[in-house]
């Protein structure tokens, strides 16, 4: 992998996780006040999981780039950078639809989005690399859980 192309998705990455962090705030009354479902992670595991997702990410966004890059398929490039940039856009998104915007319904349809958004990345990423796509499956299995987490609070407190 080119240490530009690493910096660039990094750099993208990070000022997802900076904008996704700006609008979460556990400590909140109004989210501690939520009924959750017994399967929710204590508010700890969120920032080791995205942490080592983000750097996934990351990784494994460079490794297909630099593939497609070195076969020029630059037409396939584009339309990867327009998928890796509209799935970062997602992933933010989700934050503040959820904890900003109190909408935990909105933040469950989003997260849907998401998930599927990040099943596509890793289809389109193990195209290029499977090792990579394999590596990023788990970003894919993560949000497809916060899905079902963020319903199953949705369903539980109606008057969110």
């Amino acid at each position: 992998m080119h240490a530009s192309t690493i910096a660039k998705t990094a750099a993208s990455v990070a000022a997802t996780a900076v904008a996704g962090s700006v609008a979460t705030d556990p400590s909140d009354a109004w989210y501690r006040s939520l009924r959750k479902p017994p399967f929710q992670p204590p508010s700890s595991v969120f920032p080791v999981v995205w942490t080592a997702l983000y750097a996934d990410i990351a990784l494994s966004g460079a490794a297909a780039l630099d593939g497609l890059e070195g076969r020029a398929q630059e037409e396939e490039r584009r339309r990867y950078l327009r998928a890796f940039a509209a799935n970062l856009v997602l992933n933010a998104a989700w934050s503040w639809l959820f904890w900003r915007s109190r909408r935990p319904w909105a933040a469950a349809a989003e997260c849907a989005l998401l998930a599927a958004s990040s099943a596509d990345l890793v289809r389109r990423t193990g195209r290029v690399s499977r090792a990579a796509g394999t590596a990023l499956a788990p970003y894919a299995l993560w949000c497809t859980f916060a899905t079902v987490l963020t319903a199953a609070i949705a369903r539980r407190n109606p008057r969110a």
